[in-house]
């Protein structure tokens, strides 16, 4: 599949895999979160979970065939890669479609600023979710475990995403620390690009209101 295929496949394939991620979310959810629900319906839960996967890996299994480039595709969308392999990162693809569908039927009416803080604050909400999700599935039941209601992983996951690390409540599995790290890296990636972000709309504003001095005026300037 050649740049002119993809490119359309890709466009067909932005709601699919926007619905697919949707339901993966929501079932991995109920599964978690009902534990006292019926075991034919954790089971459907578990079923819905296995195919919105497979959905994914397809995409990306016909998207790499097709590509003709063996492992320079991976290389070159090793974070779709990434994602297949760990699929709790698949909601993201709510926010790429979404901007994706904007910028093909009209024009963004948000500033770039604005822009990165929303699909940030997207972000960061679908990834706290699933990690809470996540790490609440592991570390409920364990010994010593200091996250034993989805309440604590919520507070555990906003604190981690905003890299306060309180210390209060820790996963104590290998598996929670291991969904720690990935939602540490995730926070200081996403709080950059907030900061950075703020930081250049603020030069703007200076320069704007005629606040910025060339450097001879500044004191100590030769």
């Amino acid at each position: 599949m050649d740049e002119r295929r993809r490119t359309p496949w890709e466009h067909r394939m932005e709601t699919p895999l926007s619905l697919a991620a949707l339901l993966f979310l929501a079932s991995y959810a109920i599964r978690v979160l009902g534990y006292g629900l019926p075991e034919a319906v954790r089971d459907t839960c578990l079923a819905v979970t296995a195919a919105a996967w497979a959905v994914f890996a397809l995409d990306f299994g016909i998207r790499w065939r097709h590509s003709g480039k063996g492992l320079s595709f991976v290389r070159r969308h090793w974070l779709d890669a990434v994602i297949v392999v760990l699929p709790l990162l698949r909601p993201l693809q709510v926010v790429r479609t979404y901007d994706a569908v904007r910028r093909r039927h009209e024009e963004p009416r948000l500033s770039l600023y604005a822009r990165v803080a929303t699909y940030a604050g997207m972000s960061a909400t679908l990834l706290g979710f699933a990690a809470a999700l996540a790490v609440y599935q592991v570390e409920r039941g364990q010994p010593h475990a200091s996250i034993r209601t989805f309440g604590d992983s919520v507070w555990w996951a906003c604190e981690t995403l905003a890299t306060v690390g309180y210390g209060d409540v820790v996963p104590v599995t290998p598996i929670g620390r291991l969904v720690a790290v990935a939602l540490m890296a995730c926070g200081l990636a996403l709080l950059g690009a907030i900061t950075g972000s703020f930081s250049s709309w603020m030069l703007q504003v200076f320069r704007r209101n005629g606040d910025e001095r060339p450097p001879e005026d500044f004191p100590g300037a030769s």
